[in-house]
């Protein structure tokens, strides 16, 4: 068996930055920015790849790349407190097209959306969410999707976004 230091282990490195990014983005959305730019930029490919296929190595995984697409959201929530929903609807879009059933993805799409002036596109992505949250789940969106809905369609306060 292999002993290393907690510091030595990238996966290990990645969740400390993530968790550090959490806490901070709401107070330094630009620090948190560069520390999970950082984070992500240090992955290769699918998380655990060469360890092997039992339980515990698909586990470990599956947890890693579960805090991989925590860290894009992240990432994307600073961005967009930083005023930056142009440069994330794309990526959103890419996203949410991979994680349909992501409600976070979804919200953070149609807040972009509505910053830029798409309300309807905003509104459109909701809908089709929630179509294929009832179709494959049986569901109705959570409050926090049905929350942004609300405000987009009273033009909220809370929708436009936060500079510094």
């Amino acid at each position: 068996m292999l002993m290393l230091p907690p510091e030595n282990v990238d996966a290990l490195r990645f969740i400390v930055d993530v968790e550090l990014a959490s806490r901070m983005k709401a107070r330094d959305p630009e620090k948190a920015i560069v520390l999970l730019t950082d984070a992500l930029g240090s992955w290769r490919g699918p998380a655990l790849l060469d360890t092997g296929h039992g339980i515990i190595c698909r586990t470990a995984a599956a947890r890693l790349e579960e805090t991989r697409l925590m860290a894009r959201e992240l990432l994307i929530e600073a961005r967009l407190a930083l005023g930056g929903h142009y440069e994330v609807v794309s990526e959103l879009e890419q996203l949410l097209s991979r994680h349909p059933l992501r409600e976070r993805l979804c919200e953070q799409l149609m807040v972009a959306l509505y910053r830029c002036g798409r309300q309807a596109e905003a509104i459109g992505t909701f809908h089709r969410v929630r179509q294929r949250l009832s179709a494959e789940l049986g569901l109705e969106p959570g409050p926090g999707l049905q929350k942004t809905m609300a405000e987009i369609l009273r033009h909220g306060p809370s929708l436009l976004h936060q500079v510094g």
